[in-house]
């Protein structure tokens, strides 16, 4: 009967098989081609997920992974609902990331497109959203010294996109419900390889000898290695459920670790040989610069980024860290990959690109 067992087992493997493929979890990732987006989906399909990313771009990087790839904006309110169909968990990584813009810009992608997903996740029953927020959300201009989540959003915002994200993240915490458990993760400065934003126009300030320190340069901050933030997520999902501790929260995502700001800056500018920041400005004339900046971009009704902003006198200025004690209670969160670590892997890419 040898021919019987033989056949028995093949059957109870393609059983078996086949049991796994249903219960694979599906997961919409907007933003999928973007720095953290790319990292998100990176590590779901590591854990046997089903993605479908949701970018404006064409992304066949993304379709190479075996990602399901939808082409659509998130402004487009019918196309990313129907995004959402069919899928078990939502990662909402699309945003704006700028310091300078229109109102309607930043409002209708941050937060409207926001509402767009909530509103795919309630036609479409999905049960879990994650959604990647920011600590500027809290920041009004002033050091932010191991801030916890009980920090009040600004009343004082220096520029559009915190205030548009704060408007998001606050409907995202109050969609909370029995039926879809959000939570809201606030990555200070994600930084590592690929990053085409924060690192690249350091880089090109600098060798246009544009950066300058903004005040005394002792001011401490939090940065996130992006893998890390990308763990974030998929563990923050693990843990949402109704009546959940992590469901209806936010949470400061960072290396859990600040370093002297400038320090920092000039560790990078040593990895593709740019020499140290070595000109200073106070942090009360860059300010002032910046407002006057502002001002004459304004009436001039000119799009592109200000060399000076008065969010990024601040930012650049202050000290900001913050406390991820909560992070690690609710869902188990710890920097798996050390600054030290992460470092070397962006200097190690650094030398493989064109950036050096």
């Amino acid at each position: 009967m040898w021919w019987w067992r033989n056949g028995s087992r093949r059957i109870l493997l393609v059983f078996r098989q086949l049991i796994k493929w249903v219960n694979r979890v599906r997961a919409l990732v907007t933003g999928a081609g973007g720095f953290l987006g790319r990292y998100v989906v990176e590590q779901l399909l590591a854990r046997g997920f089903d993605v479908r990313g949701l970018a404006r771009g064409n992304y066949p990087q993304l379709a190479e992974l075996g990602v399901e790839c939808v082409r659509a904006d998130i402004r487009d309110k019918d196309a990313v609902i129907d995004a959402c169909e069919g899928v078990d968990v939502v990662f909402h990584t699309a945003a704006v990331a700028s310091i300078w813009g229109p109102w309607d810009w930043f409002h209708s992608i941050n937060t409207l497109g926001t509402d767009h997903v909530l509103e795919g996740c309630r036609r479409h029953r999905i049960p879990r959203l994650v959604y990647s927020s920011s600590p500027s959300v809290t920041f009004s201009g002033v050091d932010q010294c191991n801030v916890d989540e009980s920090a009040p959003y600004s009343d004082r915002w220096l520029c559009y996109y915190p205030q548009t994200k704060a408007l998001a993240e606050q409907n995202i915490l109050e969609a909370n419900c029995d039926s879809l458990s959000t939570c809201a993760l606030r990555p200070h400065l994600i930084w590592g390889p690929r990053d085409q934003h924060l690192i690249p126009r350091l880089i090109a300030r600098a060798r246009s000898g544009k950066l300058m320190r903004i005040g005394d340069g002792e001011n401490f901050v939090d940065m996130s290695y992006v893998a890390n933030v990308a763990e974030s997520h998929l563990l923050a999902a693990d843990e949402l459920a109704p009546g959940a501790n992590v469901s209806g929260n936010a949470y400061f995502i960072s290396q859990g670790e600040p370093v002297n700001c400038w320090d920092w800056i000039d560790d990078i500018l040593a990895m593709v040989e740019l020499p140290p920041v070595n000109r200073a400005i106070s942090a009360r004339s860059a300010y002032a610069i910046g407002a006057v900046f502002e001002s004459a971009y304004w009436l001039t009704r000119r799009r592109s980024e200000p060399r000076m902003t008065r969010f990024l006198a601040r930012q650049l200025a202050t000290s900001h860290y913050f406390s991820i004690e909560r992070a690690a209670r609710d869902f188990g969160y710890s920097p798996r990959v050390s600054t030290e670590e992460g470092m070397e892997e962006l200097a190690t890419w650094l030398r493989k690109t064109s950036h050096r």
